[in-house]
């Protein structure tokens, strides 16, 4: 196979998902490293002291690798097959050891910092000038300063900490595709709303078997946690999910120990006395201290409600089993929680579903954005997709096409669970010329059965418009860098274009648009849209303990954490846990072998999880311009294009929000939100 012969050589903006093979892999990704390394090379050789001949030939020269290996990472997250797998697994250190000895060039890294000497670098401003401030200091803080033999051991490091955290997400996937129960009759799942009983017996068909079938999977493990009354299967369930790639050949815990180790050691090498501090220097919060000082206010602001929730809660189990001795345990929690809210508010989520027909949503959400920030948004055909249920489209503002995306919705065996956004392709602005951009979004949702359309919770939608919110800021980016475009920005930062978009869930105004009964065409009758607005505020000191509790954790293990003092981590986890949890937890508790968040890739959120309860503040302070104004007030969404999701990373992000807002975000806009602060005063 000769190299133009192979799709992961051309740079297709069409990108050819149906034809990419296992086989395309190595010749491919060695091909494209040559010529990297040759385009290097001549960059280092190059005498030109202009931005054209230094800085954006830097930035170009990865662009193809980039290209080729975004489009075999989504793969292996979507479409994953053995020799795909393995094909991907060998080229990792290849790659990882290119990209991180960009960094440790010390000819390069002259060759970069003499441009800063040079007039046209003094008169340079704007997106330009911060391109090249921002590439510096990231050499800087990636090891271009260190001793040889240091910048030796740091490039070994990226590399072992690639391979570790790539074996772990495919530990945790094939754990949870591997996990299943099997049952004989409904009766069995008593309990379950009839739309995850079809669920679970359409589960069964697809394995050619008979009954009906729970699986780790979202949609059917949360089903099982909220609402099945068999109180010893949800304790299985929950102890597989919460145990998941503990054992044998998929066991992460000696993993996570491992990936720890590696990052204090690459933080100290660097010159940073945590991890943390080291992964927030270029982050909103600076420092891990002034993270763990946000996630602690926000702790005591919060705990006093998640006390008296937690109370009430006990009370009602024992009320509900009618024993003064119940003891509420973890797999209780969502389901005697739902049983609550459907007493206390009259209100059972289920009831909500068949407003949310999927093809309903996806277009409501796309004219919440065409409102909002004066684009459409269409059906697109010509792109090649890796699955037959993925869908494309477009996106254009008037006569220009800002670029196109893909839909992936339903879970596979072969797809990892959760739901995300990528950026496939960064395109650029400059003045009137264009370079689209490409991305696509992925979720779990609750697939189609019994010849209905696929309908979705409450809690799908919210997810579905968090995700394209993300995508938004990728689609909707403006500047002239590639590298500072999209949503390549402080990651305590690029929540707030994802959490803002869950806001017009909530609003009807929004909710008529597309929350139609898929059989009637009715909206949500009022009174069911109020006790919705209940809802959302209910058990709210849970929830938000819940995420930061995560994020306690976290920065735990990446500022405070040593072996040697405070010996297994995966105990440990679960003792920092306990303090977040409604119910004491079991002593083999172990999620963090399956927190992919912290732990499926080199950084990831490691020591960023705050970043989910930081842009919280900034998105509920944010969305109050909307409700000012109006919530399709398009002055307002054409504002919120231009200075944030336009703007990508070409100025600081407290300056973004500023020009917004008008001022510093404000906390208590969250805590109004939640519900909180009615409380307090109550």
């Amino acid at each position: 196979m000769t190299t133009a012969q192979n799709p992961l050589c051309t740079h297709a903006f069409r990108i050819p998902f149906d034809q990419l093979k296992a086989e395309h892999i190595e010749p491919g990704i060695a091909a494209l490293l040559t010529q990297a390394k040759a385009d290097l090379d001549r960059l280092i050789a190059g005498d030109s002291q202009t931005y054209a001949d230094t800085f954006f030939a830097y930035e170009q020269l990865t662009v193809p690798l980039e290209y080729a290996m975004t489009v075999i990472g989504h793969l292996e997250s979507v479409a994953t097959y053995p020799a795909f797998r393995a094909a991907y697994n060998k080229i990792q250190p290849d790659v990882v050891a290119f990209f991180s000895g960009l960094y440790l060039n010390g000819a390069l890294y002259r060759r970069l910092h003499a441009y800063t000497l040079t007039s046209e670098y003094s008169s340079l401003d704007g997106p330009r000038r911060r391109f090249v401030d921002k590439t510096l200091e990231a050499f800087a803080r990636h090891g271009a300063d260190l001793g040889e033999a240091d910048k030796q051991r740091l490039a070994a490091l990226q590399v072992e900490l690639s391979q570790l955290t790539t074996r772990f997400s495919q530990n945790l996937l094939d754990d949870t595709a591997a996990y299943e129960l099997m049952f004989e009759t409904a009766e069995q799942l008593a309990g379950l709303p009839p739309s995850a009983l079809a669920a679970a017996k359409a589960s069964a068909a697809s394995k050619q078997r008979e009954g009906y079938r729970l699986t780790l999977q979202a949609p059917s493990y949360i089903a099982a946690m909220t609402y099945l009354d068999a109180r010893d299967v949800r304790e299985q369930l929950w102890r597989a999910y919460n145990t998941r790639a503990t054992t044998g050949e998929r066991d992460n815990r000696p993993l996570i120990a491992q990936i720890l180790e590696l990052r204090r050691e690459r933080a100290k090498l660097l010159g940073f006395e945590t991890f943390a501090d080291l992964v927030l220097a270029d982050r909103m919060a600076k420092t891990g201290e002034q993270a763990w000082s946000f996630v602690e206010d926000l702790r005591a602001r919060v705990e006093p409600f998640f006390t008296r929730e937690n109370a009430e809660l006990l009370a009602f189990a024992r009320e509900h089993t009618n024993d003064p001795g119940f003891a509420l345990q973890p797999w209780d929690v969502g389901y005697y929680a739902e049983k609550m809210r459907v007493q206390q508010l009259k209100f059972d989520e289920e009831q909500l579903r068949p407003y949310f027909p999927v093809d309903r949503v996806i277009s409501g959400m796309f004219e919440v954005a065409s409102r909002l920030y004066g684009i459409e948004i269409r059906p697109a055909a010509g792109y090649p997709t890796w699955d037959p249920q993925v869908q494309t489209f477009e996106i254009v503002d008037g006569t220009t096409m800002l670029g196109a995306f893909y839909v992936d919705l339903y879970p596979r065996e072969t797809k990892r669970g959760g739901a995300w956004m990528n950026g496939l392709i960064t395109g650029v602005v400059e003045g009137e010329q264009r370079t689209p951009h490409l991305g696509l979004f992925c979720a779990n949702v609750t697939p189609a059965v019994d010849g209905k359309p696929a309908l979705l919770t409450h809690r799908e939608v919210e997810t579905l418009f968090h995700e394209f919110g993300h995508l938004l800021h990728h689609l909707l980016s403006e500047s002239p860098v590639r590298s500072l475009g999209g949503t390549d920005v402080a990651w305590d930062f690029v929540e707030l274009p994802s959490q803002i978009m869950e806001n017009w869930c909530w609003e009807r105004e929004a909710l008529d648009l597309f929350a139609r009964h898929h059989e009637t065409d009715k909206p949500i009758p009022e009174e069911m849209f109020m006790r919705m607005q209940q809802v959302r505020t209910f058990r709210s000191a849970y929830q938000a303990m819940r995420q930061l509790g995560f994020a306690a954790l976290d920065l735990s293990l990446h500022t405070c954490y040593d072996p040697a003092e405070h010996g297994d981590v995966i105990a440990y986890a679960r003792d920092h846990a306990q303090a977040f949890s409604p119910a004491p937890l079991p002593a083999d508790y172990a999620m963090i072998s399956g927190f992919g968040h912290l732990f499926a890739s080199a950084v990831g959120y490691a020591a960023g999880y705050y970043s989910y309860k930081w842009a919280e503040v900034l998105d509920a302070d944010a969305f109050t311009q909307f409700q000012r104004r109006g919530v399709f007030d398009r002055e307002t969404g054409l504002a919120f294009r231009r200075e944030i999701l336009a703007r990508g990373n070409t100025d600081e992000p407290e300056a973004l929000f500023s020009r917004f807002m008008g001022r510093a975000p404000d906390p208590e806009a969250l805590m109004r939100r939640s519900g909180l602060v009615a409380q307090a005063s109550a």
